[in-house]
């Protein structure tokens, strides 16, 4: 594996070698022993062009974790903002010594631009590229999934889950849907139409419009927020229609699976997609989704920049 760009261009084999791998860390981190060495000497260059809090931190953490020196570039206060290129910057980083550069941008496909150009030889990994993908959140996703209802199993086979919400906009939603699919799960989308891409029939999944319709049915209900940032327009009546008809509130959770639980990506609108009793349940796992972020972005680090080497090996 040279970059991680997709979740397209993941194997099945590829993305439970992650998940494994991810397992085998969170084991290590949860031992004496918080620091491996095995990146040790190499360079990690966070390159993002949105904000984000989650995202960054957990791969600076991650990357902190193997013994990689990290180098924060943030767009604001760069030369980014006073109009530099991608390629202007790629190559500066280049420059740097960068052994893996990742990426959070406004443009859809700016990380297979960086990875297909001549400008750097390092790994990139995408942290979010428009509404196009997000890769390592799918994948710290589809993680914590398995841990909590795959019963030993080693994919997702069998198991139904609700991507509920804002997934025209949602680059959380087209990598889930890649990545739960690949894995075996039956994965429905509930929105309004409005908030449907166009050509989501073709994709493998079943649509609603009505959740209550499938909230029993589901062990996993993974709400989207609502990207008021990216709405150019209209796309429901208002935020108490949208909460009514599409929130997870008290009277849903309750008919929810006595095993099921409520996920989301972050960060939350209170009071929309979600209820805060909803995300404060016994049900929700949304603070242990950024905990095993962490480690699934230490396995992603580990197989790009070191994954000849045993885990846990001294130096």
């Amino acid at each position: 594996m040279r970059h991680l760009l997709s979740i397209s261009d993941l194997s099945k084999v590829e993305a439970l070698q992650i998940l494994n791998t991810a397992e085998e860390l969170a084991r290590v981190s949860d031992g004496p022993m918080k620091k491996l060495p095995t990146l040790r000497g190499r360079t990690i260059v966070n390159l993002f062009a949105e904000d984000s809090t989650r995202t960054r931190i957990s791969f600076e953490a991650a990357a902190k974790r193997l013994s990689a020196d990290v180098i924060n570039f943030s767009a604001k206060g760069s030369s980014v903002s006073k109009g530099e290129s991608l390629k202007d910057t790629a190559q500066t980083l280049q420059a740097m010594g960068a052994d893996a550069v990742i990426i959070r941008h406004s443009a859809s496909g700016a990380a297979q631009r960086l990875a297909d150009s001549q400008w750097m030889t390092g790994s990139v990994v995408n942290a979010g590229d428009g509404t196009h993908e997000h890769p390592s959140q799918a994948l710290l996703d589809a993680f914590t999934i398995r841990r909590h209802l795959a019963h030993g199993g080693d994919d997702l086979t069998g198991l139904h889950v609700a991507i509920v919400g804002d997934v025209l906009h949602s680059r959380v939603a087209r990598s889930n849907v890649l990545l739960l699919t690949k894995l075996g799960a039956q994965v429905t989308l509930v929105a309004p139409p409005t908030l449907l891409p166009v050509g989501v029939e073709s994709w493998p999944v079943k649509v609603s419009y009505d959740f209550d319709s499938i909230i029993e049915s589901v062990d996993a209900v993974m709400m989207l927020r609502i990207q008021m940032e990216r709405m150019t327009e209209l796309f429901f009546p208002n935020a108490r229609e949208y909460s009514r008809y599409f929130g997870l509130n008290k009277d849903r959770l309750k008919k929810m699976k006595p095993t099921a639980i409520v996920m989301h990506p972050g960060p939350m609108n209170r009071g929309l997609e979600i209820t805060a009793d909803s995300a404060d349940s016994a049900r929700s796992v949304i603070l242990e989704q950024v905990t095993n972020g962490v480690s699934v972005r230490m396995a992603i680090l580990y197989l790009l920049l070191a994954g000849s080497q045993e885990i846990g090996a001294s130096e």
